[in-house]
């Protein structure tokens, strides 16, 4: 196999994904926006609404990782431009269903779809980029991914304020079908492995990760603790289960191989921990600008703009860094300046400028920016060739839960705190953000060649390719 494409293959190729993983990475928070809207013309109550996102985000959660297995199984490139598809035409039924079950039913395809992208999108870059190059790659999906996430809000205000609601999914797809196009013809295909699906374990993982994900969020509902406590017990049992049946497995869905290794299980800690501050502060904001500051919805999108901006600015930097220097000490500097950025944000108050706020988000995107590239080039480098559909679906699966962490944490301190929540939560994202900058030190001492700077951008092979 070939060491990464030749240009301009390389570039389309990325193109393709990166299209796709805009479109998957945004439909995850961009419907938050329209849910009052959609909640009126569908006529239920805005606790049923929310099943709008529910269904998108738990379909998501309980398919990435035996859409991971199916990749290492048959080909990335296979499963990759088969979520494409059904997020495309999921997309166009989303637009057209015209009550809340058909809405719902049409979301559950379309986060299948966005599994199928989001699982195997890091595996590919692996594959279109040479190994003396890979930061690079990961900088860029690191850039789309962090972008994405973050200007979500904002791209929803944009076409909410010249379109209806239902083009919230009609946008993608025109872009589906540019990205499927290109990515047939450039996507490069890649070695299968002999891993296969089993039952039972899409089972336990369905119900360790869909109850996980669903118990934290009902934490923050009036009155749905006990029931959010009963599901967290019961996804508890069952991941308990689910990592003792996967041991046993020789090609385990969930890879309990690669997160034995301590470098990769501390790049794994320090992506939940990043993306729940990132989520915490992403929420607790666009509160503080409209009831504190008063602003529009308007108004609040453009101030949240230095962040994601300077993190689109630093990801491909940094990425290219992590191919010169070792890509630890890149992620610790990185959280270390989130962890500033965010416990700087504890001292706005009613008095403060919008210049008092972009320059502390600039910080928060500089340091998310460093962070997250070379992070992600290390879960992805440190995996065998052939595993790295787990590592990608893994690293995409970390995202969600350090998201739906921060979106719990968040919930829970409305409930408990009166006041100054913008000092409180975001305090407890710095020191989230700390706790990974500790997490991430680690890993030099975990494994000191896999930290070290490999001799001008020739990636360290994982021991099992050695």
């Amino acid at each position: 196999m070939t060491d990464g494409l030749p240009n301009p293959q390389r570039a389309f190729a990325f193109l393709a994904i990166a299209i796709a993983m805009t479109m998957s990475v945004l439909d995850t928070s961009i419907v938050n926006v329209a849910l009052p809207t959609i909640s009126n013309e569908l006529a239920v109550s805005p606790a049923n609404a929310i099943w709008v996102v529910n269904a998108y985000q738990l379909a998501i959660t309980v398919s990435l990782l035996p859409l991971a297995v199916l990749g290492d199984s048959l080909g990335y490139k296979r499963v990759y431009c088969a979520g494409l598809a059904l997020f495309t035409l999921a997309s166009f039924a989303c637009a057209n269903a015209h009550t809340l079950p058909l809405l719902a039913i049409a979301r559950v395809f379309q986060g299948f779809g966005a599994a199928g992208i989001m699982s195997v999108n890091i595996a590919l870059v692996r594959f279109i980029y040479p190994k003396a190059r890979l930061g690079v790659g990961v900088g860029y999906a690191s850039l789309v991914v962090a972008v994405s996430s973050a200007a979500g809000p904002s791209i929803a205000s944009a076409i909410l304020s010249i379109a209806h609601w239902q083009w919230l999914f009609l946008v993608n797809v025109p872009l589906g079908v540019l990205a499927l196009s290109i990515g047939a013809r450039t996507l490069p295909a890649t070695p299968t492995s002999a891993a296969r699906l089993n039952g039972v374990s899409v089972v336990l993982n369905a119900l360790s990760f869909g109850l996980l994900i669903s118990g934290l969020a009902a934490f923050g509902e009036a009155g749905a603790t006990r029931r959010g406590l009963i599901m967290v017990a019961v996804a508890l049992v069952a991941g308990v289960l689910f990592v003792r049946r996967e041991n046993r497995l020789a090609t385990p869905m969930l890879p309990i191989d690669l997160l034995r290794m301590p470098v990769f299980s501390l790049s794994m800690a320090t992506s939940i921990c990043s993306f729940a501050a990132q989520t915490m502060a992403f929420i607790v904001l666009p509160f503080y600008f409209e009831q504190t500051l008063k602003l529009s919805e308007t108004q609040t999108g453009f101030l949240m703009t230095p962040w994601p901006l300077v993190t689109a600015l630093i990801a491909p930097i940094a990425g290219r860094l992590s191919d010169r220097i070792a890509p630890g000490r890149i992620s610790s500097v990185g959280l270390l300046v989130l962890g500033c950025g965010l416990a700087l944000l504890c001292q706005l108050d009613a008095a403060s400028t919008y210049l008092d706020v972009a320059w502390r988000l600039a910080i928060c995107g500089l340091g998310f920016g460093l962070f997250q590239s070379p992070n992600n080039r290390v879960i992805i480098g440190s995996a065998p060739r052939h595993r790295s559909g787990g590592a990608s679906g893994l690293q995409s699966m970390g995202r969600l839960v350090g998201q739906s962490s921060g979106a719990v944490t968040v919930a829970i301190v409305f409930g408990l705190v009166q006041g100054r929540h913008i000092a409180l939560i975001a305090g407890i994202a710095a020191a989230l953000a700390l706790i990974a900058a500790c997490a991430s030190s680690m890993r030099r001492m975990a494994d000191p060649v896999d930290s070290a700077p490999d001799g001008g951008g020739v990636q360290k092979q994982p021991v099992s390719e050695r």
